[in-house]
Order: structure tokens, then sequence, then C-alpha cells
């Protein structure tokens, strides 16, 4: 169901829930578990979600959906299935590693929602991508009201939640919701492509970047503070006093 393959500091993460990659809560676990294979591998240093399906990911499981809306207390077993959809995007969110995304087919409500809690994102200029939960009274509780409005603003958000608006993959792209698109064809190409580039460099400033990314967010202005400290750490670290000396002898292009 969840392939995991690690090699050249990338771990591949490979959905394979046919027929659309359904979000239940077998998925959830069984996630779950793949994140806590990663977080044991600590040359690590990037983490490639994709899809082996047509699709990326299609959304929750209607299954369990319907099982969760037919029970006494499905509103309670909704707030527990949210909870716990939650948490997973929040320490996908918040790995160490950075995460990118290959949205190579339709990435629709939790789908999308996952995608979101990467730091990247590579969509095919056709796929289809949306958060079409309000149509049926819900909310992207996945975390896709907080995400979406803090990557493209709360005007693009409204947009798209309030339209339950679906995008193809170069209009995500324009509004910011994927940094990249490639056709269906060259997607698997680019997106690793990406994931090598990035891994190629010092895992120590990748992730020391990353956090400084997220200190961002901090509304008390606390970014700055953690790059100066950032780049105390790095200045002492011997990887990077190796890169600088073979930078300034002008062997590192």
């Amino acid at each position: 169901m969840i392939t995991l393959e690690i090699a050249n500091s990338v771990a591949t993460l490979t959905l394979c829930r046919p027929p659309v990659n359904a979000i239940s809560d077998e998925l959830i676990k069984l996630l779950e578990d793949r994140l806590d294979e990663i977080e044991a591998q600590p040359d690590c240093k990037v983490v490639h979600l994709r899809s082996g399906q047509k699709v990326f990911c299609a959304g929750a499981d209607l299954t369990e959906v319907r099982q969760r809306f037919d029970a006494p207390d499905g509103s309670e077993r909704a707030y527990r299935f949210v909870s716990h959809l939650q948490q997973l995007y929040d320490r996908i969110e918040r790995l160490p590693q950075v995460t990118l995304a290959e949205i190579a087919g339709a990435a629709m409500g939790g789908g999308l929602e996952l995608a979101l809690a990467c730091d990247l994102r590579i969509v095919a200029t056709d796929a289809r991508v949306g958060l079409p939960e309000i149509g049926l009274g819900l909310i992207p509780a996945g975390g896709g009201t907080q995400r979406l409005t803090r990557l493209c603003g709360r005007a693009i958000a409204a947009r798209l939640i309030f339209g339950a608006e679906v995008l193809v993959g170069a209009d995500a792209v324009e509004l910011g919701l994927a940094q990249w698109a490639a056709p269906r064809a060259d997607i698997a190409t680019r997106a690793s492509e990406i994931v090598q580039r990035i891994a190629s460099f010092p895992a120590a400033a990748l992730r020391s970047s990353k956090k400084c990314i997220a200190a961002a967010d901090d509304p008390d202005g606390r970014g700055y503070a953690t790059e100066r400290e950032t780049t105390r750490r790095l200045s002492s670290n011997p990887e990077t006093r190796a890169r600088v000396a073979a930078f300034l002898a002008g062997n590192l292009r």
C-alpha cells in the first residue's frame, strides 16, 4: 500500500492503494510507520512523495466516510479522523528533511492537503487539483484552510475553498500552490532531478534552512534571531568549513 525506498540520501514514498490512493485509517497508520522508518535514517536529506497509481490521491475513503456518517456517534468519529489526519500532515510538515510531492495525477481534498504539507510540489500540467469539500457541506479540515491560506494568501484561498474550484497543474503553479509544472510524461524525471540536486547539498544547511523558513511565520519576528544562531552554528560545521574553503580556492562552483 505504501512502499519506501531509501537511496542516495533520498527517501521515496510511493502511495499504491488502488485505485485512487483513498485515505483510510489504515493508510494513515501505514504512513506513520513509514515516517518512523525515515526518521531512523539520519543520512536522509529529502523525502520524495509520489504515487504508483494514475492519480496522486483522490481524498478520503468514501466507504469509511459513509460508515462514520451512518454511525450513532458519527460526528465524534469524524472529529477523531480529522484529528488523526491533521496530526499526520503536521508531522510531515515538521520533518527535518526537505519534502517534495510529485503530483502526476489528480490530487483532491485530503490528497491535495497531503501535498500541501510538503515543502515543495511539482504537478503535471494536466493534473487536476482542488478542495471540493464545501460542496458536501464540509470544509477541507486536514489543514487545508490553514496551509492554503499561508501559502497563497487569503484571497486565493477564499476563491478556491468557497468556490470548490478545481485547477489544472499550470494554473496551480500560477496561483502559488506548486512550484513547478511539467508534462505528465516528464514529471518523474523532473522530480528526480529536483530531489537529487537538493540531496547534493549539506544536510545541516538544508535542515537549518527549513527551520529558518518555518520561523518566518513566527509573529514575534524570531526568524532573524534563528538565522543568526544558525549561521554561528554552521560556521563551525566541518563540512561547511571545507566547502567554504574549496569555494574560496576556486574549487567549488
